[in-house]
């Protein structure tokens, strides 16, 4: 019981937290465009099929 009150105390833990919750947050946001990134990187790699056919 003692580690887990400490565990909760400590503040070391505060950056893996955030870094967790950005993570999520990146997630996210990767989940609700993916349908736009997709398309976007689609675009980039006909363009450089496109461009590199002609050099």
């Amino acid at each position: 019981m003692r580690a887990l009150k400490r565990f909760f105390l400590e503040e070391d833990g505060m950056g893996t937290v955030e870094v967790i919750l950005i993570i999520v947050v990146l997630v996210g946001l990767v989940i609700i465009f993916k349908d736009n990134i997709t398309q976007i990187v689609e675009d980039l790699f006909d363009k450089i099929t496109t461009k590199t056919s002609s050099v």
